[in-house]
Parts: C-alpha cells; structure tokens; sequence
C-alpha cells in the first residue's frame, strides 16, 4: 500500500464538487470511511467477486473520484487505477506480508509492478512497528516506520518516500500519516495524510463524497463524471 498512499497525499484538490453519498459498485459493501488531513477522503469496500480477505479503497477529493486500489490480505496491492490500471506482477522477489510484519515487528518487500500503457517499476522498502499506539477519533492504531523506493524499467528511481504511517492489525489496514517523499529529483517534500475521523455505517458523512480537512474554500461545482477516470467494471 506505500505508493498509492504517498500518491493520495501528494494530488492537489482543484475545485470543490457538490456534496453527496457514494454508493458502492454492485456486489460490493462498503464498511468505512475514513476523512484525512490533505484534503482527502476514502471509502473502503468488499467485493463479493474477490479472493477473501481483499479489499479495495477509493479516494476522493474535491472534484471526486481520482484512485482505487486493491489489496489483498497481506496488504499487497492487486491493482490500481489512477486512471492507468496498475497490476502487481507474479513471482515476487520478496513480497509483503502483513503477517510477518505484526509477528516480526518488521517486513521488507521487493517486487515489480505492471502498467496498462506499458511502463513496469520496480519498489523495493520496508515497513516497520515502532512500538508506539496513537488514538485517532477514539481508534487505536500502531505506528509504523516506512521507507519505499521505485524505480523505472532502466533503474533510474522515480520516487522515495519516509516516514511513518499507521496500521490497525484486526482490519488488515495501513493508513497514510507524516513523512516526506522525493519525486526522483532529490528534493524531499513534506507529506501527511494522516486519518482524523473514522466514520461506520449508520454514522453521520459515512460515505460522503466531499473531503472536509484542509481543503481551500472554493466555490462548489459539480463534479468530473467517473466515467471520465474509471474502466467499466468499477462504475457506480
């Protein structure tokens, strides 16, 4: 999960839309939403159609829809799309492991990673339980320290991040939190996605598709159609 919550943190919000619910695609349930610092809010759901134990998020800024992803049950990412379908290769060099990570206090992954339109990388880091809880909107979560490299087809680095994100081990999740990354040109930037409301069904803005947390008071318009960002099977 370590590029697309660094990749979530960093999109810039243009334009407030309308505020309103999101719904689901068809056969999947929603069970959480989550409104973050960086102006962002994700939804996640399950998909009766998928392994056990997968999940998917989708993240939403002013304008809507803008990144899903699919993880599986050790935290791997399956796919995603931002709007370019990512998939994760087979035969992973060392693949992460949600598992090893809560009974070894540490994991380190290596594997590579597919594009639609062609382009591969390679990411390579570590994750990390620093022996620290923090309680976020009455949640109890694990700190952990990360670092992350990918690199291109050539092996020329595309990005870096550091820092340290959150994980709730009982829903198999990690969460973004503060750091800094370095988009392949050697300046690091400060970055924080951290959670602030965890919000269930039956609460008040579960599903709400307008992100509420350092955002810019602009005017509202109406939102970029999904269908202008995601492939069939994930329209609502």
């Amino acid at each position: 999960m370590r590029k697309f919550l660094i990749l979530a943190c960093l999109t810039a919000p243009a334009a407030p839309a309308l505020a309103g619910t999101w719904t689901a695609p068809s056969g999947c349930d929603a069970f959480l939403t989550v409104q973050s610092k960086s102006c962002r809010v994700s939804h996640y759901y399950k998909c009766g159609a998928d392994a056990p134990g997968d999940q998917w998020r989708v993240d939403m800024d002013q304008e809507g829809a803008f990144f899903f992803s699919r993880i599986d049950r050790e935290g791997q990412w399956v796919e995603s799309f931002d709007p370019v379908r990512q998939t994760l290769d087979p035969g992973a060099t060392d693949a992460a492991s949600f598992s090893e990570l809560l009974a070894e206090g540490i994991d380190t992954w290596d594997f590579t990673l597919s594009r639609d339109d062609g382009q591969g990388s390679r990411a390579t880091g570590y994750d990390r339980l620093t022996g620290q809880s923090v309680v976020i909107d009455g949640v109890t979560l694990s700190q952990t320290e990360v670092e992350f490299t990918e690199y291109d087809g050539a092996g020329s680095v595309l990005r870096r991040s550091r820092g340290n994100e959150y994980l709730h081990p009982d829903w198999r999740l990690f969460f973004a939190g503060p750091g800094e990354t370095d988009l392949g040109d050697g300046q690091w930037l400060p970055i924080d996605g951290s959670p602030v409301d965890f919000v269930f069904p039956g609460d008040k803005g579960f599903l709400a598709t307008q992100p509420i947390y350092d955002c810019d008071a602009l005017t509202a318009e109406a939102a970029r159609p999904l269908a202008d960002i995601l492939p069939a099977s994930l329209k609502e």
